[in-house]
């Protein structure tokens, strides 16, 4: 079963901050499997090979089933476990976060590292620009002609997601309703065309909350 709804990113998303004369460099990026999450980590190692540590922590799974974090060589529990808060914090999913370090010359103590990495893994999944993705239905419409406008009207006035409209003997509209509210809003469509409409269920797909 699909969720409903779940927050998440964007788009791969960087950003660098300095603390103490180190550079942190937090990276993040939408992921939809552990193997993604995973490669995405070597892919920062690869690209900062030079730097002193690329800690990281990522949360895939409907349910966050699959939840890794990794200090990098920093003391136990200073920076992959921050990052992985800052994940869970924001209630975030299928997503992977690597804090990349320059080390600076100046020790940080374990509670200076902590608040680094936190902060670096908030920098780069602010890059990475949070949203929420929720599930749609789609609710196939197939009317004649004479009902189209009135259609037309009603799904404009209850600012209803529309997909793909299609005419030749009769007109097909593509309905998009939250997953939730699909049954309801196929009853209404019956009702608003008193059963004239034939209707038909189609796939689900995830659309970005206020877009």
């Amino acid at each position: 079963m699909r969720l409903p709804r779940y927050a998440t990113v964007r788009q791969y998303g960087e950003s660098e901050i300095v603390i103490k004369k180190s550079r942190f460099i937090g990276h993040a990026k939408p992921v939809e499997s552990e193997e993604e999450a995973v490669a995405f980590v070597e892919e920062i190692k690869k690209r900062h090979w030079n730097a002193t540590h690329n800690c990281s922590a990522y949360v895939v799974g409907e349910r966050d089933e699959h939840q890794k974090a990794l200090d990098d060589g920093e003391p136990s529990g200073t920076a992959g476990k921050p990052i992985l808060e800052v994940i869970k914090n924001r209630g975030l999913k299928n997503v992977v976060v690597v804090v990349t370090r320059y080390f600076g010359g100046i020790m940080l103590g374990a509670g200076g590292l902590v608040r680094a990495y936190t902060d670096g893994a908030v920098a780069g999944t602010d890059a990475a620009q949070p949203i929420v993705r929720v599930l749609h239905k789609e609710i196939i419409v197939d009317v004649d002609y004479t009902w189209y406008g009135k259609l037309e009207n009603e799904l404009r006035g209850r600012n209803a997601r529309v997909g793909d409209v299609s005419f030749t003997d009769r007109v097909r509209v593509v309905c998009l309703p939250e997953v939730g509210e699909a049954e309801r809003f196929a009853a209404w469509i019956t009702d608003l065309t008193q059963g004239q409409a034939v209707l038909e269920r189609g796939e689900e797909k995830y659309f970005i909350e206020g877009e």
